[in-house]
């Protein structure tokens, strides 16, 4: 049997760190995909295509974003109590969110696929690509499970300290991923169909490591037992997942919403704004990462009631935070044309995305502190603030389109994004100190 890995004990920074890398390459690899899956679209099939695919963003946002909200929730509910040291109710914690995500994902698979076609609708996709969204969104959602799979089993692991699993399942799935992308397109001529049967069969793939490297810990030896009805564990699990999941599909509510303004503007606009969300995906890891492995930390810790560690985790996050925007940020500001004809190939569409990733770049510092504090106020139990964070985020974001898109056009979906992430940081902020701060010190 292997060993979990505790965060509760060693020094911070170190312990923190040597959690932080495995998950960073993890997730850079998985952006690195995407990246080249855009790219292979772009050169394979065309600035539609690549528009197509871009177009199913927000909504892929809404219903996997949600899945992971849930996995997310129920990975807090895990980490506590492995920090506590209650190896009962850790194994009936993992069986109940086991049950729970198998009949959630059967539920969002079913209403993925029904009503697909009349959200592309109301998000007002031009005909040019409706065919190809529909092609691309049928597929991703009916794989539905095989991704709630993963989320869930990643998300346990890393939940018992354990990063380079998924790191692992990553480097196979990413590569395979890539592979069968091109096997699709250039030479099966499959079109965006096969990118997405690509993304499903490497999802598989991943799981099926995952639950390899789980069967064999030691920890999570589950039993008949620990599957057995238990409503206020489940209760328990919805309510710290529920918020969560709630929290990322009101954001994505607000970005469908942006990306209905911008489809209205026609599709070279969709195409460029396709483009920067790939960027800010790809330059935001650092903080997603570091936002991953400060939720597992302060979970375990604050299940072992040492908060004193959980304010140096925060702190080491905003460092990893600040140097990614010293770093990322500065890029996009510099060299925004280099950046945007990697993936356009019209003039008009790279002018577009020059001017949305100058002013998201300058102000990246603020998106990557969200991150962090976001994720401590999720690690100790407050699962409703970063759900109303959310809910400002989608309002702000809505007030700056609807007020400045007729005045300014385009480049107001950048100012809406900085916008919505200011008032997200500045209600999660306030939400840790007060949070934190009735914690006694040195515990």
């Amino acid at each position: 049997m292997t060993k979990t890995n505790d965060l509760t004990e060693g020094k911070v920074s170190r312990v923190l760190l040597g959690f932080f890398f495995p998950i960073l390459f993890t997730n850079l690899l998985q952006q690195i995909y995407t990246f080249a899956d855009s790219a292979i679209v772009s050169k394979g099939l065309g600035d539609n295509s690549l528009a197509a695919v871009g177009n199913m963003s927000a909504l892929t946002l809404l219903i996997i974003g949600f899945a992971q909200g849930i996995t997310n929730g129920f990975s807090v509910i895990i980490a506590q109590n492995f920090g506590s040291k209650d190896m009962s109710a850790l194994r009936k914690s993992i069986a109940i969110s086991i049950k729970l995500s198998l009949i959630l994902s059967v539920i969002l698979t079913a209403i993925s696929l029904i009503f697909l076609k009349s959200v592309l609708i109301a998000m007002k996709t031009d005909e040019i690509i409706i065919e190809e969204s529909l092609i691309y969104g049928y597929i991703i959602f009916g794989g539905l499970t095989a991704t709630m799979a993963y989320n869930l089993c990643s998300c346990i692991l890393r939940a018992l300290g354990d990063s380079k699993t998924p790191f692992i399942a990553i480097i196979i799935s990413s590569a395979l991923n890539i592979l069968l992308d091109c096997l699709f397109i250039f030479i099966l001529k499959t079109g965006v169909g096969g990118a997405a049967i690509a993304t499903i069969i490497a999802q598989i793939v991943s799981v099926i490591i995952c639950i390899i490297r789980l069967r064999k810990t030691d920890s999570v030896q589950l039993t008949r037992e620990d599957f057995k009805r238990n409503i206020p564990l489940s209760l328990s699990l919805l309510k710290n997942g529920i918020p969560m999941a709630c929290m990322n599909s009101i954001t994505a509510v607000g970005c469908m919403i942006v990306q209905s303004y911008v489809n209205e503007l026609g599709v070279v606009y969709t195409s460029a704004y396709s483009a920067c969300n790939k960027y800010i995906n790809l330059f935001m890891l650092p903080s997603v990462t570091a936002s991953f492995s400060v939720s597992a930390f302060t979970s375990q810790n604050y299940g072992a009631k040492k908060y004193d560690r959980i304010k140096s985790g925060v702190y080491v996050g905003l460092m990893i935070g600040l140097v990614s925007y010293l770093v990322l940020g500065m890029i996009m500001v510099l060299f925004p044309y280099a950046l945007a004809k990697v993936l356009l190939n019209g003039q008009q569409s790279i002018e577009l995305a020059v001017q949305f990733l100058r002013i998201s770049g300058a102000m990246f510092f603020t998106l990557n502190f969200l991150f962090v504090y976001r994720s401590a106020v999720q690690g100790m139990g407050k699962p409703l603030v970063p759900m109303c964070s959310g809910l400002l985020e989608m309002a702000l974001r809505m007030l700056v389109i609807v007020v400045c898109v007729p005045r300014i056009g385009f480049v107001a979906t950048a100012y809406a994004e900085v916008v919505a992430w200011i008032g997200a940081l500045m209600l999660n902020y306030i939400a840790y100190v007060i949070v934190i701060n009735k914690k006694p010190s040195n515990c």
